[in-house]
């Protein structure tokens, strides 16, 4: 830790899921830049402070699309009250390690609502509408491979075939 204090760093760019470059960041006192495609429990929302209404954004594993059902909306809430306690003790191992290295007690929100800037793997063309912060950028498809290009083995015609033709 004392080698990364020395080297006098601008930033921290991580992946906040596992709190390790978050907790960095504070330690070094430098910004932060998170990379991620979500967080558990909305602690992305939270920690931004950005509207997550469950009766509009629909929770990331329930299936559920832009347009809820009255039970879907309320399948939406109680999972989303549900997370509240399922994720806590997830969170707490992390706020032990920050209260280690940092010495001073803080939560995982707190860590989190340090970032500067979120560049999160969404693409808005393919997510549902929600409200997002300034400070959040959408960078969908940053990590996705390029298409090699057609073999040219494979020939075309312009008859309608379901099979190719593979020249010799």
């Amino acid at each position: 830790m004392q080698y990364l204090r020395e080297s006098k760093f601008d930033v921290v760019f991580t992946d906040p899921i596992l709190m390790c470059g978050p907790i960095l960041a504070d330690y070094l006192s430098v910004p932060s830049v998170y990379f991620l495609r979500g967080f558990p429990c909305g602690m992305d929302t939270k920690a931004t402070q950005c509207p997550s209404p469950p009766s509009y954004v629909p929770r990331l594993f329930l299936n559920n699309s832009d347009s809820m059902t009255f039970a879907q909306r309320v399948k939406n809430m109680l999972v989303n009250i549900l997370e509240l306690v399922y994720c806590q003790p997830l969170f707490s191992q992390f706020e032990e390690l920050a209260y280690e290295v940092l010495q001073k007690k803080v939560t995982a929100t707190d860590l989190l609502s340090r970032g500067s800037i979120w560049l999160m793997r969404y693409d808005f063309a393919f997510e549902f509408p929600r409200p997002t912060m300034p400070n959040m950028v959408f960078i969908g498809g940053i990590n996705c491979n390029q298409k090699n290009k057609y073999c040219s083995c494979f020939a075309y015609s312009r008859k309608p075939s379901p099979w190719p033709v593979l020249l010799g």
